[in-house]
């Protein structure tokens, strides 16, 4: 039944078991963006794409993260194996098998042709390559993905979005052709520090939150995520003190908080010492905290200092 329905008529494949074994199968999918990030794991299974099926028009690509166990994959007259950590792509337009030949597990991201050709050159040319293990952004890719499958840490459609469109950088970055090896190795640091500071901005508001989590998260050393934001011209502390305040100001505007003590929004926007927190937001702001909770209109430090800039003599 679940062969007949789900995977002829909703996924447009067939799965059946190899090697005698009984059919054990679980997906879970979560769609973002122009993106859908899929985890399976499975018995020994031969999972096959043929012509009756393309008829659907669909023209995806799919990356294939093969994370535990040995998978084939045979299209185009060409096979070839992955072992675990290993990628490919494949696309949807074409006929195919994938053969997983142990239990095993997979990640998977389908992304339509038209941003994914848009971000890497002949991307047509990339379909059945193996992409190893130990590449960088392969390693991001499969790290950053898996949070992605918690209801809480896409609460937001704004976060939705971030996430497919870090989840397109690092896909294209994987799939990167040999002679584009000098563009990917600029863009690898640079889809890391993006996903340095939206984990931050999710998370600023925690008061254990450092540098050393923070690098744990993305599999760096503090000493290298630092390196990012000095890219940058700032640090990691600048730009955490940074969400901080900008979450205290919006806590002190919001109708709803007005009875909370300013200590209290202090503290739940990750501050620990209430005297360091009004230093830090009065220079930011040019005001108080109270005084901005009393209806002031505060300016942040960049304006304030771009207006003296335009205001001075020539």
């Amino acid at each position: 039944m679940w062969r007949d329905f789900y995977c002829r008529t909703v996924m447009k494949l067939d799965i059946e078991p190899l090697n005698g074994v009984p059919l054990e199968y679980s997906l879970l999918a979560r769609d973002l963006p122009g993106v859908r990030v899929m985890s399976t794991a499975s018995s020994p299974v031969r999972i096959t794409r043929t012509r009756e099926f393309l008829a659907d028009g669909n023209v995806d690509f799919v990356l294939i993260i093969n994370q535990t166990g040995q998978t084939t994959a045979s299209a185009r007259g060409r096979e070839a194996t992955l072992q675990e950590g290993d990628a490919i792509l494949v696309s949807a337009s074409e006929t195919k098998v994938v053969d997983r030949h142990t239990y095993g597990g997979a990640l998977s991201f389908r992304i339509p042709r038209s941003i994914l050709s848009s971000m890497v050159t002949y991307v047509d040319d990339a379909v059945m390559q193996v992409i190893p293990h130990d590449t960088d952004a392969l390693k991001l890719l499969a790290g950053y993905a898996a949070p992605l499958f918690n209801d809480i840490a896409l609460a937001t459609s704004e976060f939705r979005r971030t996430a497919a469109n870090h989840l397109h950088d690092l896909v294209a970055l994987a799939i990167g052709q040999t002679r584009d090896g000098l563009i990917n190795a600029r863009a690898i640091p640079a889809a890391r520090l993006r996903m340095a500071k939206s984990y931050i901005i999710e998370n600023c508001s925690r008061r254990d939150l450092s540098v050393g989590a923070v690098a744990a998260h993305l599999g760096l050393t503090p000493r290298n995520l630092q390196r990012l934001f000095e890219s940058e011209n700032t640090t990691f502390s600048e730009f955490l003190l940074s969400q901080r305040l900008n979450r205290a100001y919006r806590m002190l505007t919001e109708p709803r908080l007005a009875q909370s003590p300013v200590g209290t929004i202090a503290y739940d926007a990750g501050f620990g010492d209430l005297s360091y927190f009004n230093r830090s937001f009065k220079r930011r702001y040019g005001m108080t905290p109270r005084d901005v909770r009393n209806g002031g209109a505060a300016q942040p430090l960049e304006s304030r200092t771009a207006d003296k800039k335009l205001s001075a003599p020539v």
